[in-house]
């Protein structure tokens, strides 16, 4: 099973109906046959963290999440909802010990960068305001800067 736990906090400005259809549009994609089970709500860590939600997965294997992260649920969901964060991180788990498992999930997280472009910047731009990266380094392909390390494109 992989965990990704996801804890982020609003902008300011957005309005509780909007904050409202977030959670809404998170418990649609978290409820895609990929995912084995999750939930969303509030965040119950130290405020001083400055997270006030949270949004927990969990996928059974590696051919369910590249599923997951190509559902159409889940690409039209961030799309209203990743300019209404201000940041988020991430804590990943699995019970599977394979040492390749985190290469593998970042693979995955880097094709679909390198499909959605777009996408991928707006979640960099999320993690980096809160002082992370979405992927450890040396676990992606991309640079630091974005671009494809292994091509230079």
């Amino acid at each position: 099973m992989i965990i990704n736990l996801l804890r982020f906090c609003f902008k300011h400005g957005v309005s509780d109906e909007e904050k409202t259809e977030v959670l809404a549009a998170m418990r649609r994609t978290a409820s895609v046959e990929s995912v084995a089970f999750s939930t969303v709500g509030q965040d119950l860590g130290d405020p001083a963290d400055g997270f006030t939600h949270a949004y927990l997965t969990a996928i059974p294997d590696l051919d369910a999440l590249e599923r997951y992260m190509h559902d159409p649920v889940h690409l039209k969901g961030d799309e209203f909802i990743l300019g209404r964060l201000a940041k988020q991180s991430a804590v990943r788990l699995s019970d599977d010990l394979d040492p390749e498992l985190p290469q593998a999930i970042y693979a995955i997280y880097d094709r679909k960068v390198g499909m959605y472009p777009d996408w991928g910047r707006e979640v960099e731009a999320l993690f980096g305001a809160a002082g992370t990266k979405p992927a450890p380094i040396g676990m992606t392909r991309r640079g630091d800067n974005g671009q494809d390390a292994g091509t230079g494109s």
